[in-house]
């Protein structure tokens, strides 16, 4: 049998029986948890101590990022200039500028054929295409600043989202010590603490809690600070708040695989088939 710093590398409970375990809230989740053994039997199963938490050691924490996933949501692809460019040209208005640049061009080198015509009236017709190609220049102008400002933007997000993902940090038990760690380097089985103010980067299972309350809108759309206990609703939730209260849970679900991560996925992938519908439409339009 196959051996990670001399546990068995099989785990006791498949990624798949994890996220439906965390799918269940309530009286529910407790019953589910129960069918397991209880969370200290789950602890077992994912070999890590309540006490202890995981040894740390660099062969066992990359082999659970590569079984249960890394703590990390991958973001949805940087649009490329040339596509900012497409989408700043599909507004009404500077396509109604364009069609009229492209009319007064048009019109500017027609000649109809007219000897009678004065000297005077020649010479406007001659020069009559600058006001079309100032129109389209116009145009050309606002859609690269439109383009380059959305690009700037975009750029700048990502680069303030990924300088606080990586100063973030959260309490964790490893080799029997408290330690800070980057929330990207979480991985299922870790021993958290967590406290008034945390805003969860996992999700877990309780071991203790104290007077602990949660909020949850950011998930479930529910105001009402949601009470957390090992009796009561041991599940917690990646992405919600701390509101009230402290404890101590074990990490079950990290990165697409956490209800925030399969949410982000869902949502990512209703944007994806929004767009594809929108440009179908325009097509057969």
């Amino acid at each position: 049998m196959a051996t990670i710093d001399g546990r068995p590398a099989q785990y006791g409970i498949s990624l798949k029986q994890l996220r439906e375990l965390m799918e269940h809230r309530g009286r529910e989740g407790v019953a589910k948890l129960s069918e397991v053994g209880g969370v200290a039997k789950l602890c077992d199963k994912l070999y890590t101590s309540t006490n202890d938490g995981l040894r740390g050691t660099r062969t066992d924490i990359e082999h659970r990022r590569e079984t249960f996933g890394s703590n990390v949501i991958p973001p949805k692809p940087p649009k490329t200039f040339l596509t900012l460019v497409w989408e700043a040209l599909q507004d009404v208005t500077l396509i109604i500028l364009e069609v009229a640049a492209l009319v007064s061009l048009g019109l500017s080198f027609y000649k109809p054929a007219d000897e009678d015509a004065p000297v005077l009236q020649e010479e406007e017709d001659h020069h009559g295409w600058i006001e079309g190609l100032a129109i389209l220049i116009s145009v050309i102008v606002v859609v690269f600043v439109t383009a380059f400002n959305d690009y700037s933007k975009e750029r700048q997000f990502r680069g303030l989202q990924n300088r606080i993902e990586g100063e973030h940090k959260f309490s964790v038990i490893r080799g029997a010590e408290v330690c800070q760690i980057s929330v990207g380097d979480i991985v299922v089985g870790d021993i958290a603490q967590i406290k008034y103010g945390d805003l969860l980067p996992a999700d877990g299972i309780l071991i203790q809690s104290n007077d602990l309350k949660v909020d949850e809108s950011s998930l479930t759309g529910e105001s009402d600070h949601v009470k957390k206990g090992v009796d009561v609703d041991p599940m917690v939730l990646s992405g919600t708040h701390v509101m009230e209260g402290s404890g101590k849970m074990v990490v079950t679900a990290v990165g697409v695989n956490s209800q925030a991560g399969i949410i982000f996925t869902l949502l990512g992938a209703a944007v994806d088939e929004q767009e594809a519908e929108l440009k179908k439409r325009k097509k057969g339009w």
